[in-house]
């Protein structure tokens, strides 16, 4: 089962995981992402283009679901305007055992930050900018090419 959402609603962290609790599934992985206060962020907005975005997110989720024959996949990603302390992604990934599912919980988390369409605007005072991408998560994405099972 493959279940992926983008929407600005607050993420029901207990519905999801809920989710993720299938049958034949002896461990799950999970990811919450929150919003920090780096720098004097006061709101973090993302914007996204519909459509591409869920079907980027389902790709990856596809993907992962092959690679470490999961049980379910979950990726639960807000858009709109967030304050710190705010949850703005949120990835499970259940396999029969717990290793699977913890490297392809990463795997998600690493992917995600490079390959899905969004963008993101800071605003720190009166003052707005948007976010470039970082190096260190290009890194990130970039170890799964070279990995083994």
């Amino acid at each position: 089962m493959i279940r992926v959402s983008v929407h600005a609603e607050p993420i029901d962290i207990a519905a999801a995981l809920a989710e993720a609790e299938v049958p034949g599934a002896g461990g799950i992985a999970t990811f919450t992402g929150i919003v920090r206060a780096d720098d004097g962020v006061s709101v973090l907005e993302l914007e996204h283009y519909p459509g591409a975005t869920e079907a980027a997110l389902e790709a990856l989720a596809d993907q992962a679901a092959e690679r470490w024959a999961l049980r379910a996949v979950t990726i639960i990603h807000r858009v709109g305007a967030m304050v710190p302390g705010d949850r703005i992604v949120f990835i499970a990934t259940a396999a029969a055992h717990r290793a699977p599912a913890l490297d392809a919980c990463a795997y998600l988390i690493d992917r995600l930050k490079t390959d899905a369409p969004f963008w993101k605007r800071e605003m720190t005072g009166g003052d707005a900018r948007w976010v470039d991408a970082r190096d260190s998560d290009d890194a990130a994405a970039a170890r799964w090419a070279s990995k083994t099972d």
